[in-house]
């Protein structure tokens, strides 16, 4: 039973659903901040069905990927960070099985969706459709919208709802704040995502997956993944400027420490796997410090 349960768990790549944890503490910290938290029970369940539908989109990923013949093509991953899970191409679950495991984990944020709605109001419905149809889209054909060098668009969206639709559970409302830290911790999401592309270039080409670093080859990387940095710093400089955002959220500008060394490494060398290896890494690392940063700076300066 035990080994079971590990199995599925690993299967929707737990240790990445972090970015969606982190998502979820913003949205929660921003609704603090402008003293509208008032549901722990609301919080706790906006948490665990957020971290529900990031497993369903990842294990569908996999499923998609598998059809696709991406993961089985690809022999320059980086685990555990890029190429899937594999446990379809390594035997452990069916192609059958993972989708009808990821349609599941989407199909279970529903009730919980409606119960949020209704304890919180109808502009959710709006979110939570707009986030499971940018799950799905992402990998999911006919839009399949990775594949169509939208995918860093499609992350930003949903990892900015995530953040919108955690502030909204308690808020009751749309508001500034959350549209503001939404945007820029969606922006450096979607660079693990873009920096990710880079050692799947091959296998994705052979597949049909017309990515950004596909369409336009592993040299763009150093361009885009800089523009993603800058666009989340000036994200969080204009929502101080304008009051969206306290003062010390400039305190999450401190990921321009791992993200500078990830963006050196980048333009040195940017195809060697060891040091690509590291770059993930310090991407990841970036993103999380921001997102933990703007979370505390915005429970510091919550109302009381």
């Amino acid at each position: 039973m035990g080994k079971t349960f590990k199995l599925w768990l690993s299967a929707t790549r737990p240790a990445f659903l972090s970015v969606t944890f982190v998502g979820v503490l913003i949205g929660l910290a921003s609704a603090s901040y402008n003293g509208a938290f008032h549901s722990l029970w609301l919080a706790t369940l906006t948490l665990i069905f957020a971290l529900v539908a990031h497993a369903g989109a990842n294990v569908l990923n996999d499923y998609y990927d598998a059809l696709s013949g991406c993961d089985a093509a690809n022999t320059d991953r980086i685990f555990p960070f890029t190429g899937g899970s594999r446990f379809i191409q390594d035997g452990l679950l069916t192609t059958k099985q993972t989708a009808i495991f990821g349609y599941a984990l989407l199909i279970a944020v529903i009730p919980a969706g409606l119960y949020l709605i209704a304890e919180s109001g109808a502009g959710l419905l709006f979110i939570g459709m707009c986030g499971l149809f940018a799950g799905w889209a992402y990998s999911a054909k006919p839009l399949a919208l990775q594949s169509r060098g939208v995918g860093e668009i499609t992350i930003t969206v949903a990892w900015m709802l995530i953040v919108i639709g955690s502030d909204y559970v308690q808020r009751g409302s749309f508001a500034l704040t959350p549209i503001i830290s939404g945007i820029a911790y969606a922006l450096l999401v979607a660079n693990v995502l873009f920096i990710n592309q880079i050692p799947d270039i091959n296998a994705d080409a052979i597949s049909g997956k017309r990515t950004v670093i596909v369409r336009f080859g592993s040299g763009v990387a150093q361009l885009g993944s800089a523009l993603l940095y800058l666009g989340a710093t000036a994200t969080i400089v204009i929502g101080i400027a304008v009051g969206a955002l306290p003062i010390t959220s400039a305190f999450g500008l401190l990921f321009w420490a791992p993200a500078a060394l990830a963006l050196y490494r980048l333009c040195q060398i940017p195809m060697d796997k060891t040091s690509l290896t590291l770059t993930i890494r310090l991407t990841i690392i970036s993103t999380l410090l921001a997102g933990f940063l703007l979370t505390l700076s915005l429970l510091f300066a919550a109302e009381t």
